[in-house]
């Protein structure tokens, strides 16, 4: 057959009136609509118009990073929270302009378009957001970093509240589907479950093993592109959906039983169906699982199979040309399975398979919660994935001899360093597979990454300190300033010029603009924040039925609902300023506006009842007419991406609470710095970096320290700051009297029984009276708005070091260390 393809793919023209021919072409030839037509149309035809001028640079970055001798990072995360993307390719391709005025001759806005797409359902929190900001970074400095996550069909859930209760509907963002992901299925591949291990010896009378009798699950590869800002680099993240290997049972359903003749298809994509399923029960635990290893599996046979496609089948450089970057514990499943492959499909011999494994593998740690390290039941492994539990335990006996040699007479430690947890119900520790399976383990705050050595892995970094290091998180402020704030943005431009947008330690240019005298400039940053307040109170209007006035302070937190994270002491101090209104106690008073947003995992109970208590506290606050302007709470429902591209802007004040020690890192606290809010917050986490990039006098620093709360956790006793403190006898009255449930009665004793509890681990009430004071103190200084606005100019013209940028670079440096590949220039044959 005659080739008919092009031999070259030419750039796209994307001047207005180009832009507006691709428009009509896709709404009218490929959507059949008009322009009258429902919105989520327009905005297809729009994504479609720019996919094609993304398509360009992807297929040349293609190019140039699958060449012979390329080496290339992989980023294997079970979360992308990457939000919407028609804005952010706009932004790097450099074309916001143009769209803006070619919708413009159609009559539309940009805005409202943009608006029309759904967060894409890929992540959770943090952890996902993360990885979305990696992506972008990666691509921005031109490193061949390639993602790999899952399609989730239903994202982590809808967020309704319901007199005062969170309650869950399905997240179907794909509803309208998703214009930016093209499917290959050329690339599928075939995941195993059940089954057994046989072993055999090979002609060279070499022990091998055979996995048969397995359940198999196809992973269909989705591929997105992430587009770098004004480079021309397009890199891919691809998300693997489960399918059947048969759509469904022909026997069956020709025999009548029609529920039967899907139930593998069914079964099949249920993998991954929705975003993080429940673990509650042991079903949920076991989907969980295999959502980990259907990650694993899949991406690293792709990866291998993309190795032989450039290299062929020899693999004795294969770790000079590799690197995998595990993304918290839900990859790490992956130390086992690339010794699976290398051993069992490639015939490699178990000493070059894991001298591959160990040199190309990196962890990166997110938590100091114990709790928070997964671990699976042997049990369910063996059910499971009976041959990576062969492989873990040879992994295990093999890291225990080197245990024994570091410490022959210890047996207790080395029954705390063990893989396997022994015990009625032995159980796989996840962590300690992926430090031992990896060549780098990283923090990823100065603070955390110090106590991951100290504490939670100080065994390990006894063993192995080179493995350890710290980088620190970022996020990517072509996303969270250029995007989320374009009024901030074009000051800054207009100051300074847009060198920052690539470059983000330029930003530190602004610092003059902070002094006294430069109050022409103070007047446009406050125009700019005052602005954004109004965008911000008029969707919680809408949202919320809440009128929040802009010349009251935005005191924001807005995270995951957790303990840890201390929404619980927001509350008590929201209960504190309504006490002190209702006593009479308003002189100096500072009007105050505070929003709170997170959700809560469906079976964290006393999450949800902290949402509920938010919720019944805003709502005897904001109905009592002697409150009025004083203070006003809202609960922001179904918080997300996109919700936070509003609210960072507009915040004044960002909460960053957490008990200290026990924040891994955050990157909300970086987000609203850059955006010009102050910090009230602890000596936790990267808050600790916050406070060192913009000096003491920005940032209200309050409560405990790490090594205090260690000093004090052994005899700590609430009652005693309850009885020395009478403020916080009056907000334990309120919250005992039933003050804000008088209709239900006793629902919020748990909170409060975990409040006096000595055993409570984040010691609330130990950092009441400081937090108090320090919100005193933010009061204060926000009546001196000249100071405030300083204050707020220093922390944007400080947050140079929190770019993602910077991170990447890091990684790149000591991790990696890849060589920056450009696309090729011109056309490509």
């Amino acid at each position: 057959m005659k080739n008919c393809i092009p031999e070259e793919i030419q750039t796209l023209p994307s001047t207005p009136d180009a832009l507006a021919k691709s428009f009509k072409r896709y709404l009218i030839y490929h959507i059949g609509r008009k322009t009258g037509c429902p919105p989520n149309y327009l905005f297809e035809a729009v994504s479609k118009t720019l996919r094609d001028r993304v398509m360009v640079n992807w297929h040349k970055t293609r190019a140039a990073q699958e060449q012979k001798g390329v080496k290339q990072a992989y980023y294997l995360s079970l979360e992308f929270l990457m939000g919407r993307a028609l804005g952010n390719h706009l932004i790097n391709l450099d074309l916001t302009d143009n769209m803006r005025k070619t919708l413009e001759g159609f009559c539309m806005d940009l805005e409202e378009i943009e608006s029309v797409e759904a967060d894409a359902g890929l992540g959770n929190g943090g952890l996902g957001r993360l990885a979305a900001c990696f992506m972008d970074s990666c691509a921005s400095l031109n490193l061949p970093v390639m993602g790999y996550g899952l399609h989730y069909e239903y994202g982590m859930f809808r967020q309704l509240i319901n007199h005062g209760y969170q309650e869950e509907e399905p997240d179907q963002w794909l509803r309208h589907g998703n214009p930016w992901e093209l499917r290959r299925p050329e690339y599928t591949q075939r995941v195993h479950f059940g089954g057994r291990t046989e072993f055999y010896r090979d002609k060279n009378n070499h022990l091998r093993a055979h996995w048969v009798d397995t359940h198999d699950v196809l992973a269909v590869p989705y591929d997105v592109p992430i587009s770098g800002y004004k480079n021309n680099t397009v890199n891919t993240l691809r998300l693997w959906k489960a399918a059947a290997t048969e759509e469904f049972d022909l026997y069956e359903f020709n025999a009548g039983d029609y529920a039967g003749s899907m139930a593998a298809k069914n079964s099949a994509e249920n993998i991954t169906m929705v975003l993080y399923p429940n673990d509650s029960s042991e079903n949920g635990k076991e989907l969980r699982l295999r959502q980990q290893y259907f990650l694993a599996s899949a991406s690293l046979q792709d990866i291998l199979r993309r190795w032989e496609l450039r290299e062929g089948k020899n693999y004795q450089y294969f770790a000079e040309k590799n690197v995998f970057q595990m993304n918290d514990t839900h990859p790490t499943i992956s130390v086992a399975e690339l010794m699976r492959l290398l051993m069992d499909e490639k015939n490699l011999g178990w000493d070059q398979a894991w001298a591959i494994t160990t040199k190309t593998l990196a962890y990166t740690n997110h938590t100091l919660l114990p709790e928070a390290l997964e671990k699976w039941s042997v049990e369910l492994f063996q059910a499971l994935l009976p041959r990576l539990l062969d492989i873990i335990y040879e992994i295990n006996a093999h890291f225990m001899d080197a245990v024994r040699a570091k410490w022959p007479t210890n047996i207790e430690k080395q029954r705390q360093l063990s893989i396997i947890e022994e015990g009625p119900h032995p159980q796989i520790r996840m962590a300690h597979l992926a430090i031992v399976g990896s060549f780098s383990v990283n923090g990823v705050a100065d603070l955390h990454s110090k106590l991951l050595c100290q504490g939670l892995f100080k065994d390990f970094y006894a063993l192995w300190p080179e493995k350890f290091n710290n980088k620190t998180n970022g996020v990517t402020p072509r996303r969270w300033i250029v995007h989320a704030n374009p009024l901030l943005t074009k000051l800054i431009n207009k100051t300074i010029g847009d060198e920052w947008i690539a470059d983000l330690s330029k930003i530190s240019q602004l610092k003059p603009f902070a002094a006294e005298d430069q109050k022409a400039f103070h007047a446009q940053f406050k125009a700019v924040k005052q602005a954004n307040k109004q965008r911000l109170a008029h969707i919680i209007q809408e949202t919320c039925g809440i009128a929040f006035n802009t010349e009251s302070i935005f005191d924001i937190q807005v995270k995951r609902i957790h303990e840890y994270k201390r929404q619980l002491l927001n509350a008590l101090h929201m209960i504190h300023l309504y006490s002190q209104i209702k006593q009479g106690k308003t002189d100096n008073w500072v009007n105050r506006c505070i929003l709170v947003g997170g959700k809560a995992a469906p079976s964290y109970v006393m999450a949800k009842k902290i949402i509920k208590l938010i919720n019944n506290i805003a709502y005897v606050v904001n109905n009592d007419p002697e409150v009025g302007d004083k203070l006003k709470i809202a609960f922001y429902p179904n918080y997300d991406v996109s919700s936070m591209e509003i609210i960072a802007p507009a915040a004044d004040l960002s909460e960053q609470i957490s008990t200290a020690g026990k924040e891994a890192s955050g990157t909300g606290n970086m987000k609203f710095m850059m955006n010009g809010a102050l910090t009230i917050g602890t000596y936790d986490g990267a808050n600790i970096e916050i406070l060192e990039q913009v000096g003491e006098d920005n940032f209200f620093l309050f409560g405990l320290k790490v090594n205090e709360i260690e000093a004090l956790l052994p005899h700590y006793q609430p009652i005693d700051y309850l009885q020395q403190d009478n403020d916080l006898q009056n907000v334990m009255h309120l919250l005992k009297s039933n003050h804000f449930n008088a209709l239900e009665p006793h629902i919020f004793d748990d909170i409060i029984n975990s409040l006096l509890s000595p055993h409570d681990p984040w010691m609330t009430l130990a950092d009441f009276r400081s937090y108090v004071d320090t919100q005193n103190q933010v009061a204060q200084t926000w009546l001196n708005q000249s100071q405030w606005i300083r204050m707020s100019i220093m922390n944007t013209a400080s947050s140079g070091f929190f770019s993602t940028d910077r991170t990447m670079q890091e990684y790149n440096h000591d991790i990696w260390k890849l060589k920056t590949i450009k696309p090729q220039l011109g056309t490509l044959k």
